[in-house]
């Protein structure tokens, strides 16, 4: 099991480096298949990979050029002041809740990866990115996946150019994924080995992912086939739930993503 565990992370790392998201977003159903705690065992260090992946993600882009730091560091401040309070809420609110909020927030990042680009405003409207980086460091913070899931849709749609936006986003969300795990210190349990071997391989894939993008890659359409990526994999840990079937999930995923549609048309 610890072979599929390390190799599926490291592919999901050069994934999640490609885009400078940190892999938390996809550790977290990807790790619940194998581990049983949510709380105390997957969020944890779904935290930790986040916070490692995103900072060697951050040296792959800012290689070529593409970290702007003012934006990145104003952004690090909000998200490592307020992704804290999420961490410490999760701890207080019943699982069901948390998983339900987690399908919510990627049908919000699927349909954004799927909106056309024509649809969205070159111009870069960073200080509305800044003030969204609140709640969305408080949310991200409560699932235990980091800021970077919906931070970094947020920067495209505000107007920054994909691999700028990925830049950005990779040092932001280091910080806030180390902070946000300090409410589980004491509540952590990790085994050493594992999680040193994945922090290792999360690190190195990562790095590989955002080099890929920053020279070779188009980054627009692996967002796209990444957001299918994520939904197949949270749609099937949700069914294996108890209480829950693939059928019930689906359609509680189409009403979310309608709702999305209609807002924001």
């Amino acid at each position: 099991m610890s072979l599929i565990v390390v190799g599926g992370l490291f592919v999901l790392a050069i994934v999640s480096g490609m885009l400078g998201l940190g892999v938390a977003f996809a550790a977290v159903p990807f790790l619940s298949l194998f581990l049983p705690d949510l709380v105390h065992q997957v969020q944890p260090l779904s935290l930790l990979l986040n916070g490692i992946t995103a900072l060697f993600s951050v040296f792959g882009f800012a290689q070529s050029g593409y970290v702007d730091w003012r934006k990145a560091i104003l952004l690090a401040v909000v998200t490592t002041i307020f992704a804290p309070l999420g961490a410490w809420l999760v701890q207080r609110v019943e699982v069901h809740w948390v998983w339900w909020l987690y399908l919510a927030a990627v049908a919000y990042l699927a349909f954004n990866l799927f909106r056309p680009v024509k649809t969205q405003s070159r111009q870069e409207r960073f200080p509305l990115a800044l003030a969204l980086a609140a709640p969305i460091s408080v949310l991200s913070g409560f699932l235990g996946v980091g800021p970077g899931f919906l931070l970094m849709p947020t920067l495209i749609l505000t107007g920054h150019d994909p691999k700028k936006a990925a830049g950005i986003n990779a040092f932001a969300v280091t910080p806030p994924s180390f902070s946000s795990y300090l409410p589980h210190i004491g509540t952590a349990r990790l085994d050493a080995t594992l999680t040193v071997t994945l922090l290792l391989f999360g690190a190195l894939g990562s790095y590989l992912g955002s080099r890929l993008t920053s020279l070779y890659v188009p980054s627009i359409r692996i967002k796209q086939l990444f957001g299918v990526l994520i939904v197949l994999v949270t749609l099937y840990k949700l069914s294996t739930l108890p209480g829950y079937s693939l059928h019930g999930v689906y359609d509680k995923l189409s009403s979310i993503w309608h709702c999305l549609a209609v807002c924001l048309q």
